[in-house]
């Protein structure tokens, strides 16, 4: 028996949105990821990036669990030394709702070449808008 492995040219992307209102991160965060590698497909393979575009839109009001939105922090380092910063959950939601997501996503995706080409393929917008229209997205239910 031969092994399957499909080439570039025959991979077939599809565009999904997904509407994060009301939508638990971590939930959501994990249903994107998903479809962003193609686990959903039966042509998957693991080295090669089959995965479809997802955008999602209304980030500005996803929510979390608990008395996560009060205690998380999220730490990022200039460069510099001593250059650790840390911002809470709702710093970085009130300025930037995209990058909430856009973060959860990226730490469940493969690290190297093949997960930030696959992270490319991921649309986050904070509020409802007519962006990717001409791709005739499908609404991907949750």
């Amino acid at each position: 028996m031969k092994s399957f492995s499909i080439s570039k040219k025959k991979i077939q992307r599809n565009w999904y949105y997904i509407d994060a209102k009301d939508k638990i991160l971590g939930r959501l965060s994990s249903i994107i990821s998903h479809y962003l590698r193609g686990k959903h497909k039966p042509i998957y393979t693991p080295n090669i990036d089959v995965g479809d575009y997802i955008i999602v839109i209304n980030a500005s009001k996803i929510r979390l669990t608990g008395k996560k939105s009060e205690k998380k922090i999220y730490y990022r380092h200039t460069g510099h030394v001593g250059g650790l910063k840390k911002n809470n959950f709702l710093e970085i939601f009130k300025k930037y709702p995209e990058r909430i997501i856009k973060k959860s996503v990226y730490g469940m995706l493969p690290k190297g070449p093949l997960g930030r080409l696959i992270f490319k393929k991921l649309k986050v917008y904070p509020k409802l808008n007519n962006f990717h229209m001409a791709q005739k997205p499908v609404l991907l239910k949750i």
